[in-house]
């Protein structure tokens, strides 16, 4: 592992700093853990912890020896002075002659040790960067390490790779046992230059943040000269039948097997190294013996969802993925009832749903309540394949054990590092939106990713799309949607990217006039093609994602009011929005059986790329009336905007037992309503 340290970078992070008025150690702690936190074979997401002791004034001027630790579940990568938690060290240090402290009294503890109560509370581990003497203390989950720890005789292994630089201690839940042997250590071994902890990872000290950093790289370094050339093809490959369902066509069966139990986004990852992984024929022994640190358990599990490979034209894959599905359920009920005995009964089970799914030769899916937590859950997974790939190339993959995973994932301390926000009521679903490059479409796009959904934005313009979608974290492409084939590879881009569908708003239009007895035919045509084929694609590829998750879905169509009240030479819009009109109330027809909803939208006077200036001009003119007047002409007297049509969208796609419905959104328009 290369040294990142680089004089010229710490000293302008050192003079930024100073202008903010933080001191030279902290900026350089800052720095360090930076340097740790960017590689991501150290850490992920909110791993690791970084520490330094210093001095530190009161508001009265008194000074006070102090711990300033990382807090719970920040990046190392991001960190920032406010990261770091500051602690009375004279407090903490007075634990050390405790026999034992409960989580409760530890908590308790760490908050009144706390020199701002506003501040976030510090790491899990903090006991012990603060029983240990160094000043500058780093801790990684460094997949090298791991890969020699998680061994039936990884301390062997550990001791001859480190020598008389680390000192290996049993693992242990972090608190007051763990930071009392770490530091029983120590004082047998004072020259050392870290500690490894066994299935856990490697702490490393010094006098300087730039000494704990350099230690940590070489110590990590030891361990990857001896992995070096390992592990490239330990598998023995399993029969995986040569013709596979595409991951398009996968994912939603995937998705929807989940989502029974609730709502799923889903991230997919392949690569030569995941698909030899969960291609060996010894997947269930190595894949299900838990992860490569308790630590990840909150995020992943204790063990990942295994499927059959998803064979083209043989057996029936989406019924075996149900039974399987199912059979997880029902072992992680099991595996919780066993443990939760040991604790009195006094835990409450979290979702049983897994977090990580392993197909053979595909790959593997994250899943998560957003893109972001899924996103976490696919690194966690690709990040253990990594480290039980390099540990069997050497010996035997062996995990902490259930009973450590357990009380680590039902730890109080530990899950507080997901927080607890309120979840948004649309979160866990996709939405998909065309024509969302601008107008109604972007908005609806803003207005659907508010409400915690995972956005797709489609439009002719790919890089409005993008810019769109961007702006909302979704997903952007460009798509001509009279094209069906383009439609086709867009929904299967989709799912690949979230795992499927569950709202299409068909909102992409355009408008043509003409006087309907002298209009060519050819622009009567184009605007069907568009304004009402488009549509009827749109909405087919939707209804086949959606029947293949088999949860249901919701159809929403922007019909405008031009459906129902026709204007004076508008007849080539008009006419395919009526038809688009009746085309969603047969979806709701059709399609009602598959629980999938066909609502439309009715707005009428949106200034938008559609109704553009010109044409406010020109259709206020043909009514006679001026540009003012025809924006604001309905009973509110108001303009309606892009973002009320938007919010009608959602309300609908809200409105669970609704279907067949025209919602109109036009501020008051009774020549439109329906009868």
């Amino acid at each position: 592992m290369k040294n990142r340290y680089q004089n010229k970078e710490a000293k302008a992070l050192i003079a930024r700093y100073r202008r903010q008025g933080v001191a030279a150690d902290m900026a350089l702690r800052i720095y360090t853990s930076r340097l740790l936190g960017a590689e991501k074979s150290l850490v992920i997401h909110g791993g690791g912890n970084t520490s330094m002791k210093t001095k530190v004034t009161d508001a009265s001027g008194m000074e006070f020896d102090a711990l300033c630790v990382k807090s719970s579940g920040h990046n190392l990568d991001a960190l920032e002075p406010d990261d770091m938690t500051v602690l009375d060290l004279s407090l903490l240090s007075g634990l050390k002659k405790l026999k034992s402290l409960p989580d409760q009294d530890m908590i308790k503890a760490l908050s009144r040790a706390k020199m701002d109560p506003a501040q976030p509370n510090p790491s899990v581990e903090t006991l012990l960067h603060a029983f240990l003497p160094d000043a500058f203390i780093d801790h990684t989950h460094a997949n090298a390490v791991l890969a020699l720890t998680n061994q039936p005789n990884g301390k062997q292994l550990c001791e001859e790779v480190f020598g008389d630089r680390a000192v290996v201690v049993p693992y242990a839940m972090s608190g007051l046992a763990l930071a009392k042997k770490a530091v029983a250590a120590q004082r047998r071994h004072p020259n050392i230059h870290g500690i490894v902890l066994m299935c856990h990872g490697l702490f490393t000290f010094g006098k300087t943040a730039k000494e704990s950093y350099t230690r940590m790289i070489r110590l990590v370094s030891q361990a990857e000269k001896r992995l070096k050339g390992k592990g490239k093809k330990v598998f023995a490959a399993s029969a995986t039948p040569k013709k596979l369902l595409p991951v398009a066509h996968v994912a939603p069966m995937v998705r929807g097997a989940l989502s029974r139990g609730g709502s799923w986004i889903l991230d997919f990852r392949t690569s030569d190294s995941i698909r030899q992984f969960v291609g060996g024929k010894d997947l269930a022994r190595y894949a299900q013996a838990g992860p490569v640190t308790p630590d990840h358990v909150i995020r992943i599990k204790p063990k990942p969802l295994i499927l059959p490979p998803p064979k083209v034209g043989g057996g029936n894959f989406q019924k075996e993925l149900l039974k399987e599905a199912a059979r997880f359920s029902d072992r992680y009920r099991a595996y919780f009832e066993k443990h939760n005995r040991r604790h009195g009964g006094d835990k409450t089970m979290r979702d049983p749903t897994p977090r990580v799914v392993l197909v053979p030769g595909l790959g593997l899916f994250g899943v998560g309540e957003t893109t972001r937590i899924a996103a976490i859950a696919a690194d966690m997974a690709a990040t253990n394949i990594d480290v039980i790939t390099a540990a069997e190339g050497i010996g035997t993959f062996k995990s902490a054990g259930e009973k450590n995973m357990f009380d680590i994932e039902y730890w109080a301390l530990e899950a507080a590092k997901l927080g607890a926000a309120k979840v948004p009521p649309l979160a866990g679903r996709v939405a998909v939106i065309t024509g969302g490059g601008s107008g109604i479409g972007a908005a609806t796009a803003k207005a659907f990713a508010d409400q915690g959904a995972a956005v797709a934005v489609m439009d002719l313009d790919g890089k409005a799309a993008i810019d769109v979608a961007a702006s909302v974290g979704g997903f952007g492409l460009g798509c001509d949607v009279t094209d069906a084939q383009q439609i086709e590879r867009a929904f299967d881009a989709i799912a690949e990217i979230y795992g499927g569908v569950d709202v299409v708003v068909s909102n992409a239009g355009a408008a043509w006039q003409g006087e309907i007895g002298s209009v060519d035919k050819a622009v009567l045509r184009k605007s069907f093609e568009l304004n009402f084929w488009a549509h009827q694609t749109v909405a087919q590829n939707a209804v086949r994602v959606m029947k293949a998750q088999g949860v249901g879905g919701c159809l929403l169509f922007n019909t405008s009011k031009q459906a129902v009240n026709p204007g004076a030479d508008f007849g080539p819009y008009g006419l395919p929005k009526a038809a688009t009109l009746f085309l969603m109330r047969q979806y709701a027809v059709d399609h009602g059986k598959d629980g999938i909803r066909s609502n439309a939208v009715n707005a009428d006077r949106i200034r938008s790329g559609l109704l553009t200036n010109g044409m406010i001009a020109s259709r206020s003119q043909a009514r006679g009336l001026t540009a003012e007047n025809y924006m604001g002409g309905n009973l509110l007297g108001e303009e309606v905007l892009a973002e009320d049509v938007a919010k009608a969208f959602v309300d609908l796609a809200l409105s669970l037992k609704t279907t067949g419905a025209v919602m109109t959104v036009d501020g008051g328009n009774i020549a439109a309503a329906l009868r």
